[in-house]
């Protein structure tokens, strides 16, 4: 890559954290570690050729892009021409999320390179026939470094923006079931809920650890979504949510790979889903885009859920 100082925008070098006295072999790897980051969240099929077509895995660097094209094709089982469309959609999948790194996620570059672990599978059960909303969240992370020793989480309430008061602190009361001690919770913003759980043991690079938490909302503010916004990689996200068969939403909406601000858009989009008897419904993610909302949505003519 002749010239990269020169090739690599503004926009670019936020993304990457490139600063003005790095010199083209600094530019290459800052880049290209963000690249890699960035692609973890993608279908295996789009990060395999994005991968490749950058020469960033090891395996493909090879000297001409048809080769590289080439490589990608044979990993994947397809033919040269499937795989540059699948390049050219890997593309466009890490340019939607580099932009919200700069803007709309609320996730800095930072958040996104140095997590030291990320979701392996996230389980989590919403009821909400009960008094108020419980949230029911079971984990099993993956360490990415050595001599791990805590976990920066979060949960963010979706209150009415036309609310009064501020929330508080005390409004999420949060219990942990097993895996570790609750060691901080505080307002990281507005309606977002920062937490710190300590782990009971210390993890080493490629350990697992299982953890499982309750969220309460004691003055049941909650609008009608629920999502997933992962900071880190996360593999496989599955949603379970209970309604009150006594108040069963009109309509359900599922969210995939959304922009946030696409869960209060006054005209839901999205797949319908489907209650059964029990006034439950459930949806499985795989391979979460880190910055994007994944979940549901739902419509009822009474009361806040």
């Amino acid at each position: 890559m002749g010239q990269i100082s020169e090739r690599v925008g503004p926009a670019l070098r936020e993304v990457c954290g490139v600063a003005d006295g790095d010199g083209p072999a600094e530019i290459r790897r800052k880049v290209a570690d963000r690249l890699e980051t960035l692609a973890h969240g993608l279908p295996e099929d789009l990060r395999v050729t994005l991968l490749a077509a950058f020469g960033i895995d090891r395996d493909a660097r090879l000297p001409f892009y048809q080769d590289r094209v080439r490589w990608a094709a044979e990993r994947i089982h397809r033919d040269d021409r499937t795989a540059r469309r699948r390049i050219d959609e890997g593309i466009d999948r890490i340019a939607e999320l580099a932009a919200s790194l700069l803007g709309g996620s609320g996730i800095t570059p930072a958040e996104a390179s140095a997590t030291g672990w990320h979701t392996d599978e996230l389980k989590i059960s919403l009821a909400l026939d009960q008094p108020v909303p419980e949230v029911f969240e079971l984990r099993r992370v993956v360490a990415e470094r050595d001599h791990l020793t805590e976990l920066d989480l979060a949960m963010t309430l979706t209150s009415d923006a036309e609310r009064a008061l501020p929330v508080h602190v005390e409004e999420l009361t949060v219990d942990v079931f097993y895996g570790g001690t609750l060691i901080k919770k505080t307002l990281e913003s507005k309606d977002r809920f920062g937490l710190v759980l300590a782990l009971p043991d210390e993890l080493q690079r490629e350990d697992r650890h299982d953890f499982a938490l309750r969220y309460r909302v004691p003055n049941g503010q909650m609008l009608p979504h629920f999502v997933c916004v992962p900071k880190h990689r996360t593999d496989v996200f599955e949603l379970r949510v209970r309604f009150d068969l006594d108040n069963l939403p009109d309509r359900i909406w599922r969210l995939a790979d959304a922009f946030q601000r696409d869960v209060d858009d006054p005209t839901p989009a999205g797949d319908t889903l489907w209650s059964n008897v029990a006034g439950e419904v459930r949806t499985v993610f795989r391979q979460l885009t880190p910055g994007r909302a994944y979940g549901i949505r739902w419509s009822s003519p009474d009361g806040p859920y």
